[in-house]
């Protein structure tokens, strides 16, 4: 399946599955090797606090560094990239962990939203 981007070219349309094999493509070739699996932690760790920082400055109180970039696509990717290099690493198939998390939080959480007084419009 393909997709039109914003500005009008022609982009697939990447699933889990194939994002993780791109991944471990790219680590097992370009990358050399997994970094160990604490190392990865720490990156995730780091790339956390890299989209608060975006989120932080555009939808926050914060303003931006000059010349500082703020772009909230590419620092997602980058969380996604290691949360998929992690599950690379421990044999997690993250379509079928995705998929199975859908339906316990449908289980979990069909009506819980629904019934919190907090949530609702006053």
């Amino acid at each position: 399946m393909q997709q039109t981007d914003t500005h009008g070219r022609t982009e697939p349309d990447i699933g889990l599955r194939e994002a993780q094999a791109a991944v471990d493509r790219w680590i097992t070739t370009v990358g050399v090797r997994y970094f160990s699996p604490l190392t990865n932690m720490a990156i995730l760790a780091e790339e956390t606090g890299e989209v608060a920082r975006v989120i932080a400055r555009c939808d926050g109180e914060q303003s931006a560094k000059p010349g500082e970039k703020l772009d909230l696509a590419d620092e997602l990717a980058d969380l996604l990239w290691v949360t998929l290099a992690i599950a690379n690493q421990h044999g997690i198939d993250m379509a079928r962990a995705f998929a199975n998390n859908i339906v316990k939080k449908n289980v979990r959480d069909g009506e819980r939203h629904k019934l919190n007084s907090k949530l609702q419009d006053n």
